[in-house]
Parts: C-alpha cells; structure tokens; sequence
C-alpha cells in the first residue's frame, strides 16, 4: 500500500465548509492522502492536474460544493471521495443570494511613517500622470490608417532627443459613423473616447477626424474637462486634402509638440493621487489563491493612504456580488452593482448566451469549473475596503477609495474602460499566461503560478506563486506589488512597456445599433 500523504503537503483546504481541495501540483490516481485526525484517508479516484478540485468527502448529486466557503455550484451526480472534481460533475448553483447592503466594514489604517510618493507628472487639473504620452486620438475608424502612419514616424530611434516622452501611440477603433451618438452604444464610445482624450498619461493629443462621421473631432476635445496643458490638435482628412497630405501635417504638428512636452519633469506626488486598475485574465485554480488576494492587500494599501482603486468585469464578479454589496458604503451604492448585474443578464440572453458561459476553455483547463468559482477568486483582488462607488462603463473615476466599473470580462475592453476612467497604473494578474499591455497606462502583469511563470518569464512582471510553493506570504507578495507599483508609476518600465505592447488593446466596447 503507497504511504500516506497529509494534505497539506499536496493541496490546500481553504475552509472548513469546503468538501474540495485544490491541488499543489498534479496528483496521480491511487494516491492515499490523510485529510485529518478521526477521518478516513482519501483515495484519489483519478489524476488531479495541479490547481484542480478534487473532493474530501462523497457529495450527493443536487448538494451543493464549496470552494472559499461559498457556493461555487451543485453536484450534478453523486461525487465520490477522491474524485476529480470539475465538469463532468459540477454544474451551475442558482440559488438566489441574499444581498445586504453596508453590513460588512473594513477600517483600514495606513501604516505609521511618512506617506509614501511617487514620482509623476504633474497635470493643471490637479491629477498627476505617471506616463507622458502623445496621443493620436481618431473620431472614426476611416482616419485609423492615418492616424497609425503618423504614429509610425515616430517609431524606433525617433524620440530619443525627447527622454522625457515616453511615445507616440494611436488610438483606432472600429466605429465613429454608422452609429446614433445619442444610443446607449454611442455614449459608450464618446465616453471612452473623451475619456482617453483627458487622461493625465496624454501631454499632446492630435485628434484625426474624416470630416463627414457622426462623431467629429470636436465633440472629443471641447468641453470635456481636458487639461489645461494639455496640447490639442485637430485635423480632417477631407479637409487636408487625403490622407498623404493628412499625415504629412500630422507628422509636423506632433514634431511641434515634442520640445515643449519634453520640458516636463517627473516630481515627488503622495501615491493618493494614484488611480490603480485592478484587472484578471487566462486565470487558473491558484488565481483566488494567490496574486488576486495578494493584490487585494496592495489595493488595500493604497486605498488606506487616501488613493483609488477600481474593481471591474462584471460578468466576473457574478455570483459574488453578496461579498460586495455588504461593503457598500450606502444602500444606492450596492443597488447599483445589482441593476448592471440585471442588465448584464438581459445583455446576455439576447446574444442567446448567459453568464455562466464564462469561464473560458483556457480558464477550464486551469480548474476554474463555473463562473461563481471564478468570481470569487477574482473579487480577492478588491482586497478588504469599503465599497464606495459604482461606475458605469468609461465613466470618470471621481471618488477615492475601492470603487466598481461596469465593463464585460474581455481583458482589452475591460481595461479600456478603465483607464478612460482615470486608471494610471493597472494590474493584471494571470495563471494561464496573458500577453497584455495598456498604453498609456502602465500594467503590472502578475503570475499566479510558479510554473508559469518560469515558462513565461519575459512576459511576467511579479511571481505570485511563491504563495502556494510557500516561499512567501499573501501579505509579504502584496507588499512587494505595491512597492512595484510605486516604481512603475515613478516610470520602470513593465515588461509589455519593453515589449512594445499595449497600442492594440486600446478596444473599446462596442454594442447596438449600427445603421
């Protein structure tokens, strides 16, 4: 008879409620592990590939399995001690949560000692970016070849005499004609738009029109809070005469700008002013384990010492919106994540789907079985703090604290969102292995497993795997991806900024009627 193996050694149990156990790295059938004193040992009934569930106990079909403490879905045949758990065998728990609103409160101190600082750009408007960027922001996808042939020009060797700007990027999308600007689908995008056009990471924007679309130029840049030192330049194509001569003059109006913009110098700003978009993709069964509550403690972190952070992928967060609305700071801040839940699920029965479509297959292969599994790891990343407000898609980020976004689980739509909010700084934790970035806005890319890690290195920023190998601490990780992100805002590079990537997740959400 093989030796018996305590748990611990091979899995974790993170609640006394939970019938499952995630395993530490791949288990093989017939291995006999000790669960515990006064328990009969388990006997694996089949192969457990690492951060998969397999169960401690015989579970009824129809009973419900938890993970967390909480519901991840119900059994749908009986499962046995020792059997993998996933599936084949787990299906979706809607049962109706309760929900209370302001129930749950977290007083969070800032630790003893001088607040810490960054070093960013200062903006008129009293925000302070931690990129300088210039932005070619296009009103329709017709002036998007445009706008990528002027960006190219300033490609490669091209801003080395200007240290102090950290690129050219242009913002295309799919739309800007076609569309009614008063929908629902036509606010989203001029709110993503003029969001991105005000964003303290962008000193100069060259805004690139056609001249005859439903969005023009203007309504990007006029009467939407730009700051004040903020360089604009608008252009038509039509007007310039087509797009040779529309690049041409764009090429020469962003040469214009680099000299005034290089002038500008980083300078010491209390990490308050930081706004932290907290973000998930390709996740596995270590996520919520792992770099999710990791960074859960840096948000905490920051929030304590007055910054911003922001929560967002709604579909993401269903199953385990009881957890905040409980931490709402008033009844309309819960009720409010509520009415976008409601609304996601009419959005998603009319694309004949629901939203336990998600997880995806990447997500399944790395033990994620149902979408309630799946949020509750990703809500970790909000850490502990008050709820303080809720935000529908591309809306500006106005109050401090933990606040909430409205935007799908797609990694480069969500995050546009975000950073048309205000984000200045996100990070993206992954188990499976995201390749992403999000200029102007730096991202933090966080492993939630060793292996991948080490498989992935170059697109890696922080390992939070050491948690599971117990080399470190949630509380020791979390303290090591807040003092990164002091040093990314304060201008390190991320490895996708090395890389290059992040122009071609500028996505906006694009939804309704399209004439």
């Amino acid at each position: 008879m093989p030796p018996l193996v305590p748990l611990s050694d091979v899995a974790l149990h993170l609640s006394e409620r939970d019938e499952v156990a995630i395993a530490l790295r791949p288990l093989v059938a017939g291995t006999i592990i000790d669960i515990g004193e006064g328990l009969l040992p388990v006997t694996l009934r089949a192969d457990i590939p690492q951060s998969h569930k397999f169960a401690l106990a015989d579970i009824p079909e129809g009973a419900q399995v938890h993970k967390y403490g909480q519901s991840i879905g119900r059994a749908t045949h009986t499962v046995l001690a020792g059997d993998h758990v996933h599936s084949q065998n787990l299906g979706m728990d809607l049962t109706e949560r309760e929900h209370e609103f302001g129930t749950t409160h977290t007083e969070l101190t800032a630790p003893a000692g001088e607040t810490p600082t960054f070093l960013g750009y200062p903006r008129a408007d009293g925000r302070v970016g931690t990129r300088n960027y210039i932005g070619i922001l296009t009103s329709v996808n017709c002036s998007a070849t445009a706008a990528n042939l002027i960006a190219d020009a300033f490609r490669g060797f091209a801003l080395d005499e200007f240290e102090n700007v950290d690129g050219v990027m242009a913002l295309t999308h799919t739309s800007g004609c076609g569309l009614v600007p008063t929908s629902e689908g036509g606010q989203v995008l001029l709110r993503t738009l003029q969001g991105y056009a005000r964003h303290p990471n962008f000193g100069g924007l060259l805004v690139v029109g056609l001249g005859c679309e439903m969005v023009p130029v203007e309504s990007l840049v006029e009467g939407y809070g730009l700051p004040e030192d903020t360089i604009v330049s608008t252009m038509n194509i039509q007007g310039e005469g087509g797009v040779r001569a529309t690049v041409k003059e764009g090429i020469a109006r962003i040469r214009a700008m680099l000299p005034e913009l290089n002038t500008r110098r980083r300078v010491p700003a209390p990490v308050s002013k930081l706004v932290l978009g907290l973000n998930c993709g390709g996740s596995d069964g270590f996520s919520g384990i792992t770099a999710n509550p990791a960074l859960g403690v840096a948000s905490d972190r920051l929030v304590s010492y007055g910054g911003t952070s922001v929560l967002a992928e709604t579909p993401e967060v269903f199953g385990a919106e009881h957890l905040l609305t409980s931490r709402a700071v008033a009844p309309e801040v819960g009720q409010k994540l509520l009415d976008r839940i409601e609304w996601w699920k009419g959005y998603a029965e009319q694309g004949g789907g629901s939203l336990d479509n998600n997880p995806s297959p990447g997500n399944k292969a790395g033990g994620l079985t149902t979408i309630l599994e799946k949020s509750l790891g990703a809500v970790a990343k909000g850490g502990q703090a008050d709820l303080s407000a809720v935000y529908e898609y591309a809306e500006p980020v106005t109050e401090p604290g933990f606040v909430f976004m409205d935007t799908p689980g797609y990694d480069p739509v969500s995050v546009t969102g975000i950073i048309a909010g205000g984000a200045t700084v996100v990070c993206f934790t992954t188990g499976r292995g995201s390749v992403f970035g999000a200029k102007p806005t730096p991202s933090i890319k966080i492993a939630t497993n060793t292996a991948m890690y080490e498989k992935m290195a170059d697109d890696m920023d922080l390992n939070a795997g050491r948690i599971v190998d117990g080399t470190a601490t949630i509380a020791e990780v979390g303290e090591e991806i807040f003092d990164l992100i002091i040093r990314v805002a304060s201008g390190e590079q991320t490895v996708s900024e090395e890389l290059g990537v992040g122009q071609e997740e500028f996505v906006p959400w694009q939804f309704g009627t399209v004439t």
